[in-house]
């Protein structure tokens, strides 16, 4: 399927030089016959030169997962109530088209082009392999990739592949039911293959009790260690909501959509980028230390012995990193769970005494009055605490890359380590919608008085009736007037007092939203640079281990190959094109 790649489209100009970069170091490490390091090499260019973003859509069938993929893609392009069901991808491209890829006879596979307006009467011939569509989607044209995988995760090894080719999974649920057993294992299998998992609550539209269930899923999710965000949605309400943006905005969907753009999409461009240029750092190193171990060789081969023995000196000592992985990796994973589960309990430990705080600020009064104030106010209390949340991580996490690195003799990590500081904490919370307005305190004369009257009357027909009826005196008296006016200023007072206390249920509930909102939010964003962390100082530490050893064993075979070179002008030659190529090594390394 040749489409139009928007990714790549979108910025040319500051992927080229680099691509340009990786070919050039591909030649010379085939040329070196290093297949280790060519296979990295091409692995990064590949992500660099397609950033799109894989998005998987799995879950139990009928949780809407096909609605929901329509409604991300903007149209239909997976069928909502077909007995025939295959994976689905859709990509962006100028035109909508659609094609079936079909097994025929002799096992091979056709395309066949199809209706994209109606795909779904063609699902049901025989050999349908997948359905492939284009389109000009407002958020394919992003960047991403949408994929709708059939059947249960479980029992469908097609979602298995589609799976483990992602970049990002969304797994639909009913919001109806908290998380089965079953299927927190299921998440915990999907994570090991695609670490990026969004879980998502659909149909929040006909469940009313979807909060407690979020919540509760949320706590299952923590006790089993996964750190995924839960975004409550109504796919079924985004479709119906059209160009109705409030209608829209209450199912959800925008708001996963815009989590989709902020932590997955922006994020994979500059990770490519970055991961590039340190394969190209770390290649070029490895070249040039089996480049300058048979030039030396060359130059004085009385060196051969003094140079082998360093050599061996530094194998003994990558094997040695290599033989003891297991131990620093088990170090690294039990820390880093550690760090997740204390950060986590910090960050909820410090939101909910502001949720304490607010909330007895709340009761002193009437908090419709300085209700602005207030939220300002809570901002900027969350914002302190999250910067606050964010600093403990940054130094514990270079506690545990301390840790690790003691296991490494004359290690540096300093420069593979994110900082997971805040430079803003707004930016973590821009997401987030700002504390709900409340109802105004103030009320029309009429409602007053009407209350009033109400109660007057009570009184009046109630004290006025009893004295008539003992003393035989008219109901319209002095007691009863009093007792009129007692009882309508009685209903006055609780009236305004049942409007207090409404606002303020109304503002403790918003307070409540509104910590919710930062914990799916700030939590989000706190696993995902802990698992960076992981992640780097994982791939860090065992690169040292095995590409040194690789290194050294072919700088070995280089000195003993230049040892037995005995010719002067053959010898000269091979001098000229080492210098050549270490030159060309540290040009590409400087441009890096």
């Amino acid at each position: 399927m040749t489409t139009v790649d928007p990714a790549a489209a979108k910025h040319p100009d500051a992927m080229a030089p680099l691509l340009r970069q990786l070919d050039e170091l591909l030649g010379l490490t085939r040329a070196a016959g290093r297949a280790d390091l060519t296979a990295r090499l091409s692995m990064s260019r590949s992500r660099v030169a397609d950033p799109r973003v894989r998005l998987v859509v799995v879950g139990e069938p009928k949780n809407g997962m096909s609605t929901l993929v329509n409604g991300l893609v903007g149209t239909v392009v997976s069928a909502t109530d077909s007995p025939v069901s295959v994976p689905v991808i859709a990509e962006y491209g100028p035109q909508a088209t659609a094609t079936l890829v079909r097994t025929v006879v002799g096992g091979r596979t056709e395309r066949q082009p199809v209706d994209p307006l109606n795909p779904a009467a063609a699902m049901s011939l025989d050999g349908v392999v997948r359905a492939e569509f284009t389109d000009p989607s407002p958020l394919l044209a992003e960047g991403f990739v949408v994929m709708d995988a059939p059947g249960a995760p479980a029992d469908t090894p097609t979602t298995w592949s589609l799976i483990a080719a992602a970049d990002a999974v969304l797994y639909v649920a009913d919001a109806g039911e908290e998380y089965t057993p079953e299927q927190i294992v299921l998440l915990a299998r999907i994570q090991q293959v695609c670490p990026t998992v969004i879980c998502v609550l659909n149909k929040i539209d006909r469940y009313p009790v979807w909060a407690q269930v979020q919540q509760r899923n949320r706590e299952l999710l923590d006790q089993a260690g996964l750190g995924f965000a839960v975004a409550p949605i109504s796919a079924e309400k985004h479709l119906r909501a059209g160009a109705d943006q409030r209608r829209d905005l209450e199912s959800g969907v925008p708001q996963l959509i815009e989590h989709l753009r902020e932590y997955v999409l922006r994020r994979a461009d500059a990770l490519a980028h970055e991961a590039a240029v340190r394969d190209i750092r770390t290649i070029t190193d490895h070249l040039a230390l089996t480049l300058r171990s048979e030039a030396e060789t060359l130059r004085d081969p009385q060196r051969f012995t003094e140079i082998t023995e360093q050599l061996r000196a530094s194998r003994a000592e990558a094997d040695s990193l290599r033989q003891r992985s297991a131990n620093w990796q088990i170090t690294l994973a039990d820390g880093c769970s550690d760090l997740m589960a204390d950060i986590e309990h910090d960050l909820r430990h410090r939101l909910r005494s502001l949720v304490r705080d607010a909330e007895a600020e709340i009761v002193k009064g009437d908090p419709a009055r300085g209700w602005k104030e207030f939220g300002a106010d809570l901002d900027a209390r969350i914002c302190e605490a999250v910067e606050e949340n964010f600093v403990i991580a940054h130094y514990r996490s270079v506690e545990l890359a301390q840790e690790v690195a003691e296991k490494f003799p004359d290690t540096d990590y300093d420069a593979v380590l994110a900082d997971l500081r805040l430079e803003n904490p707004a930016d973590v919370l821009e997401p987030v919608a700002s504390l709900e307005p409340l109802a105004s305190a103030k009320i029309g004369v009429i409602q007053p008085i009407l209350n009033i009257m109400r109660g007057s009357y009570g009184g009046l027909l109630m004290v006025g009736v009893v004295l008539a009826s003992v003393l035989n005196i008219p109901p319209v008296n002095w007691y009863s007037g009093a007792a009129a006016v007692l009882l309508g200023v009685n209903a006055l007072w609780e009236d305004r007092k049942l409007r207090r206390e409404r606002r303020q249920a109304e503002a403790k509930t918003a307070v409540a939203r509104l910590m919710d909102d930062v914990i799916f939010q700030v939590s989000k964003e706190s696993r995902h640079r802990l698992r960076g962390v992981q992640r780097t100082l994982r791939d860090h530490f065992t690169e040292i281990a095995n590409q040194t050893l690789r290194s050294v064993d072919e700088s070995l075979r280089a000195a003993e190959e230049a040892a037995a070179e005995q010719s002067g002008p053959a010898r000269d030659r091979r001098l000229t094109e080492i210098e050549s190529s270490l030159i060309r090594l540290r040009e590409i390394r400087e441009r890096a």
